[in-house]
């Protein structure tokens, strides 16, 4: 870990995995998506419209996953002055809150025919929806450290605080009524059928390879930012 806080040898991996991440998370995410819209059959309770499980779940994990990402990265800036760490946690704010909206979006046309209605205030759509401000929250603090000079620390601090939002998100279908159902997935099980639960798998691993592209290639853009304003400063104090 210490090592790749090199932003010299974390360029040398994040070159050499950028293409590979977003080529090859595009080529597995579209197939399964292929895979689930086209060649697996109509759910015998929710027919036709359980197809869009093909990526409101994978868009569900990532808005998470997202986040999980900014707390991590800033543990590590906080505990280790990383500040490689502090632009990973930046770098995963923006796709996470893609996702967390595509989540929201295909749950709601999900929810219309299974439900009656677009929307309902139970604990697992409020939560997921309070993860999409904390995202917009973040993004905003965020650009106003840098833009204002100020430390780091008080967007890793939040970064660290939102990360309680996760667990309610995790649980809350088991801790309140809801019209959402419950966890299908869970450690050594499943209560999905195999011909939906192996093109989910694929489609979640791809979208993670996609999410990790981005990320990547956000980095190497936001660490290009940095290093090009340290050299208008040093130029600048050479020209006094």
């Amino acid at each position: 870990m210490h090592g790749f806080a090199n932003p010299k040898r974390f360029l040398s991996l994040a070159s050499l995995l950028t293409p590979i991440f977003l080529i090859g998370g595009l080529l597995v995410s579209a197939g399964a998506l292929w895979w689930g819209l086209t060649q697996v059959s109509p759910d015998r309770l929710m027919g036709e419209t359980v197809r869009i499980l093909f990526l409101h779940v994978p868009a569900a994990w990532l808005g998470m996953g997202g986040w999980t990402a900014i707390a991590l990265s800033s543990l590590v800036f906080l505990v280790w002055r990383h500040p490689m760490a502090a632009l990973a946690a930046r770098a995963a704010a923006v796709p996470g809150l893609v996702f967390t909206l595509i989540c929201l979006v295909t749950g709601s046309i999900w929810g219309r025919p299974t439900w009656g209605t677009w929307w309902v205030w139970d604990g697992r759509l409020t939560s997921m929806l309070v993860l999409a401000f904390l995202y917009v929250a973040y993004i905003a603090l965020a650009q106003a450290a840098e833009r204002e000079g100020v430390s780091a620390r008080i967007p890793a601090i939040f970064g660290l605080l939102g990360a309680i939002n996760i667990p309610i998100i995790n649980r809350s279908v088991v801790w309140w009524n809801s019209l959402h159902q419950p966890p299908s997935i869970t450690m050594g099980q499943s209560a999905i059928d195999a011909e939906f639960l192996v093109p989910l798998l694929i489609a979640v691993f791809g979208f993670s390879l996609l999410f990790a592209g981005v990320v990547l290639a956000r980095m190497r853009a936001l660490l290009a930012d940095v290093q090009a304003e340290a050299r208008l400063r040093r130029r600048a104090m050479e020209a006094v």
